[in-house]
């Protein structure tokens, strides 16, 4: 049994997941631009980084040039690290997060 047998090959699988993803960080996106509070767009943004750090593994299996997960991997951890500094800026100035302290009165 073979690839064509199925009637899709390895490369067909990788690219349509390539695509799935970029079209899952176009979503993303948009949620970035209209999301209502900073948090969201927080939350967003790191999720965009993600699918887009996946697609760079993914084009570096079909093309077979092995750099482009290097950068992806260097890419993750770098988003990972800003998405540690934006929530610990969040949580510091309360930027969009309700407080139950000022909600209640006191």
């Amino acid at each position: 049994m073979g690839e064509e047998d199925c009637g899709m090959t390895v490369d067909g699988a990788f690219m349509w997941a390539l695509i799935l993803l970029l079209f899952s960080a176009m979503l993303t996106l948009i949620r970035l631009l209209t999301g209502p509070t900073i948090p969201d767009r927080a939350v967003a943004l790191d999720s965009m980084t993600t699918t887009t750090a996946g697609a760079m593994v993914i084009y570096g299996v079909v093309t077979r040039q092995a750099v482009f997960i290097d950068v992806a991997l260097v890419y993750a951890v770098l988003s990972y690290i800003a998405t540690l500094y934006i929530a610990r800026y969040l949580v510091k100035k309360r930027v969009g997060i309700a407080c139950e302290c000022e909600e209640a009165g006191t």
